[in-house]
Protein backbone atom coordinates (compact mmCIF):
# COMPACT_ATOMS: atom_id res chain seq x y z
CA UNK A 1 0.00 0.00 0.00
CA UNK A 2 1.44 3.35 -1.00
CA UNK A 3 1.62 6.33 1.31
CA UNK A 4 -1.21 8.10 -0.53
CA UNK A 5 -3.47 5.09 -0.11
CA UNK A 6 -2.65 4.90 3.60
CA UNK A 7 -3.50 8.57 4.03
CA UNK A 8 -6.72 7.99 2.11
CA UNK A 9 -7.70 5.10 4.38
CA UNK A 10 -6.93 7.18 7.48
CA UNK A 11 -9.01 10.10 6.18
CA UNK A 12 -11.88 7.75 5.36
CA UNK A 13 -11.78 6.21 8.84
CA UNK A 14 -11.52 9.61 10.54
CA UNK A 15 -14.48 10.92 8.54
CA UNK A 16 -16.58 7.87 9.31
CA UNK A 17 -15.75 8.00 13.02
CA UNK A 18 -16.50 11.73 13.03
CA UNK A 19 -19.94 11.13 11.53
CA UNK A 20 -20.68 8.42 14.08
CA UNK A 21 -19.49 10.59 16.97
CA UNK A 22 -21.48 13.59 15.76
CA UNK A 23 -24.61 11.48 15.34
CA UNK A 24 -24.19 10.05 18.83
CA UNK A 25 -23.70 13.54 20.32
CA UNK A 26 -26.73 14.97 18.52
CA UNK A 27 -29.19 12.12 18.93
CA UNK A 28 -28.19 10.14 21.99
CA UNK A 29 -26.86 12.59 24.58
CA UNK A 30 -28.25 15.42 26.65
CA UNK A 31 -25.80 17.81 24.94
CA UNK A 32 -27.65 17.75 21.62
CA UNK A 33 -28.86 21.37 21.81
CA UNK A 34 -25.38 22.62 22.69
CA UNK A 35 -23.82 20.59 19.87
CA UNK A 36 -26.35 21.96 17.38
CA UNK A 37 -25.73 25.51 18.58
CA UNK A 38 -21.97 25.09 18.22
CA UNK A 39 -22.39 23.55 14.77
CA UNK A 40 -24.71 26.33 13.63
CA UNK A 41 -22.35 28.98 14.95
CA UNK A 42 -19.38 27.38 13.20
CA UNK A 43 -21.20 27.13 9.86
CA UNK A 44 -22.55 30.70 9.98
CA UNK A 45 -19.16 31.96 11.15
CA UNK A 46 -17.40 30.20 8.27
CA UNK A 47 -19.82 31.63 5.71
CA UNK A 48 -19.51 35.14 7.11
CA UNK A 49 -15.71 34.83 7.19
CA UNK A 50 -15.75 33.90 3.49
CA UNK A 51 -18.02 36.86 2.79
CA UNK A 52 -15.68 39.18 4.72
CA UNK A 53 -12.67 37.80 2.83
CA UNK A 54 -14.37 38.43 -0.52
CA UNK A 55 -15.21 41.98 0.58
CA UNK A 56 -11.63 42.57 1.73
CA UNK A 57 -10.27 41.32 -1.58
CA UNK A 58 -12.65 43.55 -3.54
CA UNK A 59 -11.80 46.56 -1.38
CA UNK A 60 -8.01 46.16 -1.52
CA UNK A 61 -7.43 44.95 -5.06
CA UNK A 62 -6.64 47.78 -7.45
CA UNK A 63 -8.85 48.03 -10.51
CA UNK A 64 -7.46 46.50 -13.68
CA UNK A 65 -5.83 48.75 -16.23
CA UNK A 66 -8.12 49.63 -19.10
CA UNK A 67 -7.49 47.79 -22.31
CA UNK A 68 -5.94 50.14 -24.82
CA UNK A 69 -7.05 50.02 -28.39
CA UNK A 70 -4.21 49.19 -30.76
CA UNK A 71 -3.25 52.08 -32.97
CA UNK A 72 -4.41 51.69 -36.52
CA UNK A 73 -1.72 52.17 -39.11
CA UNK A 74 -2.64 53.89 -42.32
CA UNK A 75 -1.51 52.17 -45.52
Amino acid sequence: MSRDQAVGVLLMLAGTLGIILYGWLVFLTEWSILILKITGFAVVGALLAILAWIGYMLATTPPPRPVEEPEKTKP
